[in-house]
Formats: C-alpha cells, sequence, structure tokens
C-alpha cells in the first residue's frame, strides 16, 4: 500500500454532523488549510464497543487540541442520520452524546479508501458479479495533517486495537517543535524534553546530555 505521509491529504467534500446536532453538506478539510492543523480519524461504525470510547476520549482531550490550534474531525462510513442517531443516544446506553467536533459520513467508502484504511476491496467473484471483499468498513487510521494540507504523521490500527489520544497530542506537540524552532524529535520526546538539531554538533550534543 502506497503511503500518504509528506503528501497532500486527500481532499474530500461530505455531509457529516457538527456541534452533536447539526448536519452539513459539504464538509471539507479544504476549510482548513492555513487556518489549523488537523487530526482526521476513521473508526470502524457506530453504536459498537471500541470505537465510542476513542471518540469520547477524544471529546475529553478536545481542550488541549484546540489549546494547540488543532481540529479534531472523525470519519466513518456510517450515515450522517446514524452519526445523529448515535450522537443523540447516551453514555450508559452505548452512545456518544456530548461529543461536539465534527464526524464525518463516508458512506459511498471513497475517503476510507483514498486515505488508504477501508479494510477490504471491491472484487468481482466468479461469475463476474461484484462483490466487497472484507469488511466494508474503516480501520482505525490516524492523520495529523499540517496547515499546509501535507500528512506528517499516522496509525492504523486493526478494528479490535483502539488508540492512545495521549499519543496524538504528544504528536502534535512534536510536529509543532520541529515546525517552530526545525529540531527534530528523538524517541519519546514528549513538550519540554530536549531536541535535537539535525546537524553533527548537534547530535553529540544531545547524547552528551543523555
Amino acid at each position: 500500500m502506497e503511503t500518504i505521509i509528506g503528501k497532500k491529504a486527500p481532499n474530500f467534500s461530505s455531509k457529516a454532523v457538527i456541534n452533536g446536532n447539526e448536519i452539513v453538506e459539504n464538509f471539507s478539510l479544504e476549510q482548513f488549510i492555513d487556518k489549523k492543523h488537523v487530526i482526521f480519524f476513521f473508526y470502524p461504525m457506530d453504536f459498537t464497543f471500541v470505537c465510542p470510547s476513542e471518540i469520547i476520549a477524544f471529546q475529553e482531550k478536545i481542550e488541549e487540541f484546540k489549546k494547540r490550534d488543532v481540529e479534531v474531525i472523525a470519519c466513518s462510513t456510517d450515515s450522517e442520520f446514524s452519526h445523529l442517531a448515535w450522537l443523540n443516544t447516551e453514555h450508559n446506553d452505548g452512545g456518544i452524546k456530548g461529543v461536539k467536533y465534527p464526524i464525518v459520513s463516508d458512506f459511498n467508502k471513497t475517503i476510507s479508501e483514498n486515505f488508504g484504511v477501508l479494510a477490504g476491496e471491491y472484487n468481482y467473484d466468479e461469475n463476474g458479479d461484484l462483490i466487497f471483499d472484507g469488511a466494508p468498513v474503516a480501520y482505525r487510521g490516524l492523520f495529523l495533517i499540517d496547515k499546509q494540507g501535507i500528512v506528517r504523521h499516522s496509525v492504523i490500527n486493526d478494528l479490535s486495537l483502539g488508540r492512545n489520544v495521549e499519543e496524538a497530542l504528544r504528536m502534535v506537540d512534536a510536529l509543532k517543535h520541529v515546525e517552530e524552532y526545525g529540531e527534530v524529535c528523538p524517541a519519546n520526546w514528549k513538550e519540554g524534553d530536549d531536541a535535537i538539531k539535525p546537524t553533527h554538533e548537534g547530535i553529540v550534543n544531545y547524547f552528551s546530555k543523555h
């Protein structure tokens, strides 16, 4: 599979639910170009098990993302009506009520396919009939997109493996540090740690301290 790291994020125009209660017709990543960094993440399906834990976890940290001028956007292959129903369902009934960031509908599966996270593909059987091999949902893909619309980080988990929201925040901090200071971030770097100037002297200085 070809990576999209370092490339322009595939754009789209799709229906989405914003503010937890409003369906919009033409939601697009283009509206954030030159304005915000974006965390764009996919999840498999509404009204499931791991998915609400992730979506609510991002909402619980939404102010941390806002402080960093980052827009959080979710996406699955469900319809906008399914998203809206889920957003109006209480947590103790398996819902995600209270989530306010946008949730995009990828009902025709083209967004998931373009980002390389669709858990299957269309094919033909021995009779020449069009079929879908695999699961017609998205893997748990997450993409960090800079203000120029370039994908700078991604992680893709299998359907049963939830992601770490703190790690997403750490990667945002790392990217913003690189952009601001021109330094590179070593393993396990977090905000406040030493980074490395990308020169021989910078590497020597870093390892002399560690």
